[in-house]
């Protein structure tokens, strides 16, 4: 099986007839098709499927991350979810829908998958920490499990 290539901001899934090409927000075949979300012009409203040849590939609007219309895909027989600009660091307001999106994200995920930012690779346990903190932001004076309020989860002395 081909393994999934990441340069800078893009993530290319080869399978044997085709490719795809993944951004946070567009998801481009090599033969021209492309799937973005309808708030970013695109026509996909929540789930779309592709066979590579020897690959299936799901693409998934999970909800509305940082900024908007982020896709998430899932590679089942490679054990990868890509999460794109989904874990970001928050640059102001967080909206509700993110730490909805992420926790959804983390449903999608295995002890063993590989998760794929745009910024490279996410340990399961990071993806779980950074839910917690778009909650506390969200929400201020938030706990989360077992914390003090800061959002991360953590207790502190």
């Amino acid at each position: 099986m081909r393994q999934i290539a990441r340069t800078a901001d893009t993530i290319v899934v080869p399978g044997r007839d085709r490719a795809l090409t993944y951004r946070s927000r567009r998801v481009t075949l090599d033969d021209g098709t492309w799937v973005a979300h309808e708030s970013r012009g695109g026509s996909l409203s929540s789930v779309w499927a592709v066979d590579l040849g020897d690959r299936f590939v799901e693409v998934v609007h999970l909800g509305g991350g940082p900024l908007g219309g982020e896709l998430v895909v899932v590679v089942p027989d490679a054990d990868t979810v890509l999460l794109g600009d989904l874990v970001s660091e928050p640059a102001g307001e967080v909206p509700p829908s993110w730490p909805v999106a992420v926790d959804l994200a983390i449903g999608l995920t295995g002890p063993g998958t590989t998760v794929l930012s745009s910024t490279g690779e996410v340990a399961r346990e990071d993806l779980a920490e950074f839910h917690q903190r778009l909650l506390g932001l969200l929400h201020p004076g938030y706990t989360g499990p077992g914390g003090t309020g800061d959002g991360t989860g953590h207790d502190h002395v």
